[in-house]
């Protein structure tokens, strides 16, 4: 049996052989290999369309992103220039109310200082009035020492009474 050149009697055997596998494959084999390769290649387009549409709902997603920071941003600056606005006002009202309060200790401390001179006015002038009746007396003393001073001084202060009666 040389194999490079077969007998007619095994190409004949051969040829059946192959036809019946032929056919078996063809009868039952080559649906289920189509239809497994036609299953794999919906899902492979499947899954290209979802890819697809995976991709355009990144796309979307990073666009609404985009927009979220954006509108972030921007809410972002309209705190901080609120909460800028909010600090100044702060500052300026404490400003205002230490300015007021400074006024109305500057103005209690001027009516405290005017009664205080106005008391330390009384003080003085009670001193004085003190001090002129003490030298007043000491000067009466002084000239009164003796009985003729002592009734010309009674004899004038009634005649300067009688006088302020007269007129009134």
């Amino acid at each position: 049996m040389n194999l490079v050149t077969p007998e007619f009697g095994l190409l004949f055997w051969m040829v059946v052989i192959f036809g019946i596998v032929f056919f078996l494959l063809a009868k039952f084999g080559f649906p289920v290999i189509t239809d497994m390769v036609d299953e794999r290649s919906a899902k492979i387009a499947q899954s290209l369309k979802d890819a697809d549409e995976i991709q355009a709902r990144m796309e979307q997603w990073k666009s609404e992103h985009a927009k979220m920071l954006e509108d972030v941003r921007k809410e972002q600056s309209a705190i901080l220039r609120e909460a800028t606005e909010t600090r100044a006002r702060i500052i300026s009202e404490a400003k205002e109310a230490a300015k007021a309060e400074a006024d109305k200790m500057i103005a209690d401390a001027k009516v405290q200082i005017a009664a205080e001179k106005e008391s330390a006015l009384r003080d003085v002038r009670k001193e004085v009035a003190l001090l002129g009746v003490q030298v007043a007396e000491k000067v009466l003393r002084h000239e009164l020492q003796d009985d003729g001073s002592q009734q010309a001084l009674l004899d004038q202060l009634v005649k300067e009474a009688s006088e302020a009666s007269l007129r009134s």
